[in-house]
């Protein structure tokens, strides 16, 4: 009865789909799906949990959950829930190319790679606008040039310092040593330059066209691009990607554009920030406030609510605290003007939770209080490619937008995961759909990911309140674990300070649906685990793998403290 409970039709057919592929030869029935494992809830039990949470919004996140239950431990999670309509681009056409990518980020160049490699005549346009601050950097998208790479490699600079001191404790006679900030700036520049050219080799030695330029649409097959000099070339293309990712929001206030930095200008700065203000608690203020406070500057983050918004707030706040006692200092408030003064720093005017205001004093600002879309200045309204008016982004499905020839990947898609490796491995599978026969489709659920502060945050899948939201609190068990690194012990630090949780689904034989580990090489650790999520893993399949000893990994493998019997997590000893 779905006008009962208010499902759509949308949401009815999704949901019936799901319940329907368990019984599909090569699944349920024959490979230990839903209908055979006892493991798994019966098709009544979903769809009786589905009426009792009466929401369109949590059905389709209990549908996320479904069809990861449908298929066990085979590969039927990732078969797709919805198709792409026939774009009628198959056949031979008359235009310049096959397919045009707009974006030379991580994800377009996959997918242009992947479909010139299967013999399509591909194109790409990147053109990289100036931040508020001026800077402007080469192919290869946010990540390579002002993103994951140049951040992870400022963080293991972090690291090395700290490395140094517990270096002491082991014996090392280690003179007092300085950071040259503009010596890593270099080498972290020299290296992105570096892929930057590879990637421009790359696309010529694929034969895949490259135009420097920035690329509107003025019809649904046909794009004008603009290079750099004002030259405009008008280039038509039976397909299009749009793979244009986003770019970082300021604040509008006085003085938040014209005296604030943001990720995309931190990572080439000529000079050390010094003394900074991190506005916002996103994984990327939070990321470049450790580092800036790692490599021996004050650094303050100024936070509206809460850290890590949309992770499991349990662990950002084992992140927060980490942060704190290492020296980073949160201030509760919202910034109201930024001001230039005479010597070059900036006087920052802050409005405190009751409203009271205060003025702190900065040698930088950083913004990181969210990222915006890049779809606005593309002449989507010309192509017929719908967005959504709030967030700027575009709804698919399977990639494809509401003109069937016009395709979205990677950080301009509704409700996916904003992360490279989503947006590379998406274009690949499109590419591979266009132009190679494949039907294999993205999936999007189970996506491994890592904050890389200070302490280093993991996580797969749902999050303990998410949990909750879905499943109802009775219906899911958290196992915890507080533990202590071997490498941490003779440094004297970190008492407890890491954190192993996984969250499992009680209605589905413990089935694991949230995995997070706070603690040194988090990424490393969680990447593993990434696998055994796809394949369904259960609690009693970690209770038993044997541990590697000693690792911080080998502690998903001893969990046995529950948070419902109320024991304490905290531990000594090994």
């Amino acid at each position: 009865d779905s006008a009962r409970v208010g499902f759509g039709p949308r949401q009815v057919a999704g949901l019936e789909r799901l319940l329907m592929s368990s019984t599909e030869e090569g699944s349920g029935l024959q490979q230990g799906g839903c209908l055979a494992d006892p493991h798994h809830p019966p098709p009544t039990r979903i769809l009786a949990r589905a009426v009792q949470v009466r929401s369109t919004r949590r059905l389709a996140m209990l549908s996320n959950l479904i069809s990861g239950w449908t298929g066990g431990s085979t590969s039927r999670a990732a078969e797709p829930t919805s198709h792409a309509v026939d774009d009628g681009m198959s056949g031979p056409h008359s235009y310049d190319y096959d397919l045009l990518v707009i974006g030379g980020g991580s994800g377009g160049l996959a997918c242009a790679k992947n479909a010139a490699n299967s013999g399509a005549k591909v194109a790409v346009c990147d053109y990289v606008q100036p931040s508020p601050a001026g800077t402007k950097w080469g192919l290869g998208g946010t990540c390579v040039n002002v993103g994951c790479i140049p951040k992870k490699l400022m963080h293991q600079a972090s690291l090395l310092g700290e490395g140094i001191s517990d270096a002491r404790h082991y014996g090392w006679d280690v003179p007092e040593v300085t950071h040259s900030w503009e010596r890593m700036v270099e080498g972290v520049q020299n290296h992105v330059k570096s892929t930057n050219f590879g990637y421009r080799s790359e696309l010529m030695t694929l034969g895949i066209k490259y135009f420097n330029a920035y690329a509107v649409f003025t019809d649904p097959h046909t794009v004008e691009v603009t290079d750099k000099k004002g030259k405009v070339t008008t280039v038509s293309a039976a397909r299009f990607v749009i793979a244009v990712g986003g770019r970082p929001r300021y604040p509008d206030i006085p003085g938040g554009k014209e005296h604030t930095i943001s990720s995309d200008d931190l990572f080439s700065l000529s000079a050390p920030p010094g003394k900074t203000l991190c506005v916002g608690a996103s994984y990327i203020s939070l990321e470049c406030a450790g580092f800036v406070r790692g490599l021996g500057m004050e650094a303050d983050v100024l936070m509206r609510s809460i850290p890590l918004r949309g992770f499991d707030q349990q662990m950002a706040n084992q992140v927060k605290t980490y942060m704190e006692e290492h020296g980073t200092n949160f201030i509760a408030g919202v910034p109201k003007a930024v001001e230039l003064l005479a010597d070059g720093k900036k006087k920052v005017t802050i409005e405190g939770p009751g409203g009271s205001t205060e003025e702190a004093i900065y040698d930088t600002v950083l913004v990181a209080i969210g990222r915006d879309a890049e779809t606005t200045k593309i002449g989507l309204d010309k192509a017929g490619v719908a967005t959504n008016p709030k967030s700027g982004k575009i709804e698919v499905v399977a990639e494809q937008t509401n003109v069937p020839h016009i395709y979205a990947i990677g950080d301009v898609v509704e409700g996916k995961p904003e992360l490279t490796p989503v947006a590379i491995q998406a274009g690949k599978l499109l590419a591979q759909r266009l132009y190679a026969g494949s039907r294999k489709q993205m999936d999007y659920t189970n996506v491994a990911t890592t904050v890389f502060t200070p302490l280093e945050y993991g996580v797969i899948g749902l999050s303990e309140e998410k949990a909750i939201e879905i499943l109802g609190e009775t219906n899911i068990e958290v196992y915890h674990s507080f533990f202590k690194p071997l490498e941490w012990t003779i440094p004297h630090r970190g008492d407890n300070a890491c954190y192993a949780k996984l969250v499992v689904n009680k209605l589905d034989g413990e089935r694991i649906i949230g995995f997070h580990v706070c603690g040194p090489n988090a990424g490393e650790i969680t990447q593993g685990f990434a696998v055994a999520m796809k394949m369904g893993a259960t609690k009693e399949h970690f209770d038993d793998t044997v541990g590697i000893h000693p690792t911080t990994a080998e502690e998903f493998t001893i969990l046995k403290i529950t948070k419902s019997s109320g024991e304490s997590a905290e531990k000594a000893g090994c």
